[in-house]
């Protein structure tokens, strides 16, 4: 089992922090995942119409990542918090990128809610994994680069390990060794607004969108939340 767990250290300067954690066991990525197509499809059709924009930096779910990833010390229209690279990106090139079914699920539902996302293959995760701001002499190969090695600035929020960095800035970046493919059969799908208040019912929407997702090509999933008022999960 793994635990995630939230560092006191960012659960006080983020004190309206919700990350929603969805477990899924016996993925099956190797087959056609059509609702996920049909749902990709779809959002692309409503921007082509006109109907739908993603969120951009003047959208209050992503302002407050690029004012979260300021204040440890990251600009964030150089380094773009994950939900608003992906929208800028649809937003320009009018289609969604197409990795694998699963990473796919969790991209759209991002862009469609506003609201960052990512994944873990459990199967490659080692210990635990924290949310805490970085020393400075961990280790991260940046997705795509195995052979980089990377360190992340002191102070800079991560995901980590006990081997070393999963993700760079928060959520902007994940690691080439954790990544997501085809063959994960145990996945870890984030979800986090740092504005429970307002935006916990966002949130609840979009976990339940990748449960369905991911419900005819799993043998199980499961949903855990991480807050400062219960800053820790063992999935």
């Amino acid at each position: 089992m793994t635990t995630f767990r939230l560092s006191p250290a960012v659960a006080d300067a983020f004190p309206h922090t919700l990350i929603a954690i969805v477990t899924a066991t016996g993925l099956r990525g190797h087959e056609p995942w059509p609702a996920t197509t049909t749902a990709q499809e779809d959002l692309e059709a409503q921007l082509a119409a006109g109907t739908w924009t993603p969120a951009d930096e003047s959208d209050p779910r992503v302002e407050a990542w690029h004012t979260a990833y300021r204040s440890f010390g990251t600009n964030p229209r150089r380094i773009r918090p994950s939900v608003d690279a992906l929208g800028r990106r649809l937003a320009k090139k009018g289609a969604l990128p197409r990795i694998n079914p699963a990473v796919d699920s969790y991209n759209t539902v991002s862009v469609r809610h506003g609201l960052p996302a990512g994944a873990f293959d459990l199967d490659h995760v080692t210990g635990d994994v924290e949310i805490r701001y970085a020393e400075g002499t961990e280790t991260f190969t940046p997705l795509g680069e195995p052979d980089t090695i990377e360190n992340p600035r002191t102070g800079e929020i991560i995901y980590t390990d006990t081997t070393d960095v999963l993700t760079r800035h928060w959520n902007h970046r994940d690691a080439h060794r954790t990544r997501v493919t085809e063959d994960s059969t145990h996945v870890a799908f984030v979800l986090e607004t740092l504005h429970a208040t307002r935006d916990g019912h966002l949130l609840t929407t979009a976990v339940g969108e990748l449960r369905d997702l991911l419900t005819d090509h799993s043998a199980r999933s499961t949903v855990h939340h991480l807050s400062p008022a219960h800053p820790q999960a063992t999935l």
